[in-house]
């Protein structure tokens, strides 16, 4: 048995049947239904795209914004740092430039400022000459902003996506998906806000900035469905076909080549936008998105490759750190760690790590001692909403924001404690055990003959995948033809599976520890994506592994294999103990070492049996007391009964004979010329005079040999020797000269387990 890493959620329903029939059931979990939602999912179209001006306050906007172009008013963009809203800020920038409007844009600084709009930047701002300001991704929680805004004589437009809190700020008009009733679509990205602003004030879909609406709707992880589906399918389109100097000179950088999808932007573009300001003052992604000058673009876009490379090692520092100071707090229902010195911009990301390692919702904060303050981020497990938990005890906060999933926050440090207890609370209230174990939605029980080209292609059409649209994970059940360790540091597993002419490999990266929890001939259930492999021309479907199982006891055939010690994997504390039948006093690896009917044995998982037992009982009794997930059979031989020949009654009759006209027999002497005369073993000859000696037939004194003159009538079977001796082959047949099969049915039925269908398997070792 080897169990799964994460909790298996079967979502599916239907028969697949076809192709097709696969399209309409992975569509059919995503809710479409009807020939005209199919239509709208796999074909979307710039005419889906609903009226801009649906959203509440969008003609007062637009008015006052061509107000203010047409008086000459310096207007200012108000942006956020992370990359939705550095390409919100990019795309309005662009957007009133091509109306001839006199602008310029403020991103704050994370370190100095913090989130959102502050008084002092809307200060400098009035003083600079600004009479309008328009927030993009950011401002919905400007409550003191606003009125700060409005006792300047500034404007405010906020445009926003993030969650609506209980007051909303006094500004001029609010763009904003759920202030909105009448629009029909709620869960746009800060740049799909902007980007339907700029439609608004265009008055038609303005194509040229799709490319930066696909960056920010991806990297923000929005739903990818209705809007957003469609503004991202064309919007990557845009990103591969791209003119920005800056982004042709980031793709360069990364090796992204061809079409552009959805990962690419996810995991390679993305994360770089992000970087700057998670690390200094984001101005340089909003430069780097504007610029006409290749040259200064690539100076850029190699200034921002270099702050993500930075970033990676800031932040793998503070994990490790956080995971150190944690300890046993691992088991708290919230983790929340904290520290002076960590760099508040990475600690989102420093957060998601922990809920993956620990499944945990976590928080962490970089402590300010100079202000009192503690500022950082939250991330969560699917069970816990932050947004809703946190906002239950706000009085805590002096800022708090996000979603869902995802927050910012900041408090004074003397009350995290008080926030760790009010949090871990919440959470043993509403969750359940089950719900900190990760959860993986499996799409589909596939065959391997149903894993074909044709069939990925079909799935692709789903794409652009993301939240809401997940990419699909299948699951497939299957032996390995062959399992093998990959990559420089042998720690990845590449399992090669084979069914009836069907072939199909299966890469889990950074899984490589689960192969020597593997018996070879087990059948392993594989939950993953699949994909097409692509190399020198050749193309062949492959299936990248989220978690593998193996759900049955596995039997590690090692009969016959010498130098155990090296084969032998890593066990945990109390997970594997070893068995003797006999005199064995040494056990491999150190591992605990127990007589065959110790109690203590029912308290391990895993067992070694070192040596035959000298009867079938003795192991049988063993298997039916024990609870085994992986059994290791050593089965040691120290002599062969079973290639000694077992002598016929033919022999005992004509030794009987011999001795009865001989009178004596000496066992040293007479028993080497027999042997050579009859061509007999001289260990057969010694059997037949013990056997003769427990009938009582014969006597035995200083190695002679004498026929008792009155024997009892007694058959061969009633001597201890002649049973011991056929136990013993039997023993050594069914157990050490058995196919894997016989021996895994025999053990199956023993552990009272139906046996399992096993294809004929050679033992390792024989």
């Amino acid at each position: 048995m080897l169990k799964s890493k994460m909790k298996w959620d079967f979502t599916y329903s239907s028969d697949k049947g076809s192709n097709n029939g696969l399209i309409d059931e992975l569509l059919s979990q995503r809710g479409i239904h009807t020939e005209e939602q199919k239509e709208k999912f796999l074909k979307p179209s710039l005419s889906d795209l609903h009226d801009p001006f649906l959203i509440n306050g969008m003609r007062k906007a637009v008015n006052r914004v061509k107000e203010g172009i047409h008086h000459g008013e310096s207007i200012l963009v108000f942006g956020d740092y992370d990359a939705d809203g550095v390409s919100s800020t990019a795309l309005m920038m662009e957007c009133l430039q091509s109306l001839g409007a006199e602008c310029d844009f403020y991103i704050p600084d994370r370190f100095i400022e913090g989130y959102g709009p502050n008084e002092d930047a809307f200060r400098k701002a009035h003083n600079d000459g600004y009479t309008l300001i328009i927030t993009v991704d950011t401002g919905i929680a400007a409550v003191h902003e606003a009125n700060v805004a409005r006792e300047l004589g500034i404007d405010l437009i906020i445009t926003d996506h993030h969650e609506v809190q209980n007051e909303l700020p006094d500004a001029m008009t609010i763009l904003h998906p759920k202030t909105s009733v009448k629009y029909p679509f709620q869960e746009l990205a800060g740049v799909g806000v902007a980007f339907k602003f700029a439609h608004a004030l265009l008055g038609e879909w303005p194509r040229q900035f799709l490319d930066l609406v696909a960056i920010g709707t991806v990297a923000d992880l929005v739903p990818l469905e209705d809007e957003n589906r469609v503004l991202v399918s064309y919007g990557l389109v845009a990103v591969t076909k791209t003119n920005r100097p800056g982004l042709k000179s980031m793709k360069k950088l990364n090796n992204i080549d061809g079409d552009v999808d959805e990962e690419a932007v996810g995991f390679m573009i993305g994360p770089r936008m992000n970087a700057v300001g998670r690390l200094q003052d984001a101005s340089p992604a909003v430069d780097l998105l504007l610029t006409r000058d290749e040259e200064e673009a690539e100076e850029l876009a190699e200034f921002v490759q270099e702050l993500n490379k930075d970033r990676q090692k800031i932040v793998q520092e503070i994990a490790d750190e956080a995971e150190t100071m944690l300890g046993a707090s691992t088991d708290d229902e919230v983790i929340i760690v904290a520290k002076e010195g960590w760099n508040p911009g990475v600690l989102g990301i420093v957060a998601s790590k922990l809920v993956r390692k620990f499944d945990r919702p976590a928080i962490v904060l970089a402590v300010d001692k100079d202000k009192g303050q503690a500022k950082g981020s939250a991330r969560s497990i699917d069970a816990f909403d932050m947004f809703e938990n946190c906002m239950e005890v706000r009085d805590l906060f002096i800022h708090f924001g996000g979603h869902s999933q995802a927050a910012g926050m900041t408090l004074e440090d003397e009350k995290i404690s008080e926030l760790r207890e009010a949090l871990c609370r919440l959470a043993s209230e509403k969750l359940t055990p089950e719900d900190y174990q990760q959860s993986l939605p499996i799409t589909m029980s596939l065959s391997l003959k149903e894993v074909t080209l044709k069939q990925i292609e079909f799935i692709n059409q789903l794409r652009p995948f993301g939240m809401a649209n997940p990419k699909p994970y299948f699951h497939l059940k299957n032996k390995a033809k062959e399992l093998r360790l990959i990559g420089s540091n042998k720690n990845h597993l590449k399992a090669t599976l084979e069914d009836d002419g069907a072939r199909l490999d299966a890469i889990a990266f950074g899984q490589g520890e689960a192969y020597h929890s593997i018996a070879p001939q087990s059948e392993i259930e594989f939950v993953g994506q699949l994909s097409i492999n692509e190399w020198n021309g050749n193309r062949k479907p492959q299936l990248m592994v989220e978690d593998l199982a193996v759900k049955d006891w596995q039997l590690f055939d090692w009969r016959g294999t010498k130098h155990i010690q090296k084969h032998l994997p890593h066990f945990h504390e109390n997970e594997a103990a070893c068995v003797s039948f006999g005199q064995i006093t040494d056990s491999p690896g150190g591992l605990p070492l127990y007589k065959f009917d110790d109690y203590r044995l029912t308290d391990y998982r895993t067992l070694l049996l070192l040596d035959l037992p000298e009867t079938m009982e003795d192991l049988a009794g063993l298997l039916s007391k024990v609870s085994v997930e992986r059994l290791y059979t050593v089965f040691s031989l120290t002599s062969d009964a079973f290639m000694q020949t077992l002598p016929t009654r033919d022999h005992f009759k004509y030794f009987y004979g011999m001795l009865r006209k001989k009178g004596s027999f000496d066992l040293e002497k007479d028993a080497n010329l027999l042997a050579r005369h009859k061509g007999w073993q001289v260990d057969s000859i010694k059997f037949i005079c013990n056997v003769f000696f427990d009938l009582g037939f014969v006597t035995i004194e200083d190695g002679q040999l004498r026929v008792n003159s009155k024997p009892e009538q007694k058959d061969l079977i009633e001597s201890e020797t002649f049973q011991k001796r056929q136990s013993q082959i039997e023993v050594e047949k069914k157990l050490y000269y058995s196919t894997y099969k016989e021996l895994r049915a025999w053990i199956d039925k023993q552990l009272q387990r139906p046996g399992s269908e096993v294809k004929e398997e050679i033992g390792h070792g024989l």
